[in-house]
């Protein structure tokens, strides 16, 4: 899928080194990885954001949601190469499809813009993705992980619908409505996303697994919002998500309904037997 070079271990020349870009002292990768930020009047908390990207990144895709702040201007001023992309829609969900189409790199990294997220974070999760993940996940609750910015009703309808997910679709989450994910490219192909709210986080989830999408969960700390309110609302989200959950599990029963009712093809005629 991709390569992993160990400078300080591996016998190659200066030359082939020159084409792997280096993550730490003992990592280098060679796929290119994009950074996805959708922003809504955040022009107070980007500098926070950017601070902690790492420069390694090939390209950052700032999706603009229409804001009426200098979100843009400073996100240029402290990414001069940022690549900015006018949201259309509405929602996280389609602000994030809408960065997704626009991303030419290998990898890409969901991360939100309101400062909650340390971009230092990113060399763990493309660890796993070059180590064989296809999907690393960011888990708030795996060893490791925490949140600052979590009310204990949230907490609580967060572990309802993930206990709900994983034994519905056999996952294995320990948190479920977390956006700090990434993901090799050729995911896309396979989740198919079409919603526009903040259960985009929660369709990824279920539709990596029903890919049979190989998934890595990565210890992440939440940290609180720094400037402005959140337009996360938890019971009318909370309900969005849980009617993500049913509507797939629906989908997947309908799936398996035609595939023991569908005709066996005779494999050398390739008619009905």
């Amino acid at each position: 899928m991709s390569s992993v070079l160990h400078p300080a271990t591996t016998g190659h020349s200066p030359s082939m080194a020159a084409k792997y870009r280096p993550i730490s002292s003992h990592l280098a990768i060679a796929p290119p990885v994009s950074v996805v930020i959708p922003a809504m009047n955040e022009a107070e908390n980007l500098p926070y954001v950017f601070k902690t990207l790492p420069g390694w990144i090939h390209e950052v895709v700032l999706v603009d949601g229409n804001s009426t702040d200098a979100t843009v201007e400073v996100a240029r001023e402290l990414w001069p190469d940022v690549k900015v992309v006018e949201q259309r829609g509405k929602g996280k969900g389609d602000a994030l499809t809408s960065g997704f189409e626009e991303c030419t790199g290998d990898i890409i990294v969901m991360v939100d813009a309101d400062g909650s997220a340390d971009g230092n974070e990113i060399v763990s999760y493309v660890s796993a993705l070059v180590s064989g993940a296809d999907f690393a996940k960011g888990s708030r609750f795996a060893n490791g992980g925490g949140t600052d910015d979590m009310t204990p009703i949230r907490k609580l309808g967060n572990w309802a619908l993930c206990t709900a997910v994983n034994r519905k679709f056999g996952a294995r989450y320990t948190d479920l409505c977390y956006g700090y994910n990434a993901f090799w490219r050729h995911c896309l192909d396979k989740i198919d996303l079409d919603c526009t709210g903040f259960e985009v986080e929660t369709l990824m989830n279920i539709r990596v697994v029903k890919a049979g999408l190989k998934v890595q969960e990565i210890p992440s700390h939440e940290y609180l919002r720094i400037h402005g309110t959140s337009n996360l609302r938890a019971v009318r989200d909370g309900l969005r998500v849980l009617k993500v959950i049913l509507k797939e599990r629906s989908n997947r029963r309908a799936l398996r309904r035609r595939e023991q009712h569908s005709p066996m093809l005779d494999p050398v005629r390739g008619e009905a037997s």
